[in-house]
């Protein structure tokens, strides 16, 4: 598993930093509507736990949690629909980009915009998604053997370590079990979803290239309706600037 680029470490931070001034929150609200519609329980619904979960991370008030929750029994709210987009940026590199929206003939425009303002290009359905395989992520505190041993005993496929923390990942459909395994193991969770996995990465390794690819993941992180991000560039931190 070639496992994160630098991308979801940067995009991390990024989403820290828009929940620090609000800007996250119409996409929390879109992630959380879209999660109702299995079921208002999150003791039942793992995908609203997640969601929720990653709400409340951001600092969003309970009352927008609830107001997001709520929409699924709104007559009168537009219904939202997940929209999964794949394009090629700068350099070749494959994006894959999800939406949440209420309008696919404002979002695809939008979506298409961006890739072709910056050097890349909005491409058919299937044909960047099998570079990449479906799975769930866990994002906690720590790493070493010990860590190891007890995520694998947990149900976990594989563990990357990041730093001062490490990257757990699942089979797709044993998220929530492998989670609430290392919960009980009171390992410290930061963050848990689902997310593509690229296959295999490609080295981006000229300052020009980086810098297009850089503006053209901005671009899209900053529109509402897009959820979430997922790439297979790599990126020397020497060539990301500030």
């Amino acid at each position: 598993m070639s496992g994160h680029s630098k991308w979801s470490t940067i995009k991390r931070q990024k989403g820290l930093k828009d929940a620090a001034r609000g800007a996250v929150f119409t996409k929390l609200g879109n992630l959380i509507a879209i999660a109702a519609r299995s079921g208002i329980d999150p003791d039942t619904n793992f995908a609203l736990r997640l969601a929720i979960d990653r709400a409340k991370a951001a600092n969003m008030p309970m009352a927008n949690i609830q107001r997001a929750i709520d929409r699924i029994s709104d007559k009168n709210a537009a219904q939202l629909q997940e929209i999964l987009y794949e394009g090629y940026g700068p350099g070749g590199v494959a994006v894959l980009v999800e939406c949440a929206t209420d309008n696919i003939n404002r979002t695809y425009p939008e979506v298409r915009l961006a890739f072709s303002k910056h050097g890349g290009s909005i491409a058919e359905k299937g044909a960047v998604a099998f570079q990449f395989e479906r799975k769930g992520m866990i994002r906690v505190k720590g790493g070493g053997d010990d860590l190891l041993l007890q995520s694998l005993e947990a149900g976990a496929e594989d563990v990357q370590e990041e730093g001062t923390e490490s990257i757990i990942y699942t089979d797709p459909k044993q998220l929530a079990k492998v989670r609430d395994n290392l919960q009980f193991s009171d390992v410290e969770i930061i963050e848990s979803e689902l997310t593509y996995v690229p296959n295999n990465m490609i080295k981006v390794t000229d300052t020009t290239t980086a810098g297009k690819i850089m503006r053209l993941m901005d671009a899209l992180e900053d529109q509402d309706e897009v959820t979430a991000t997922y790439v297979n560039f790599d990126i020397p931190e020497e060539l990301l600037g500030d």
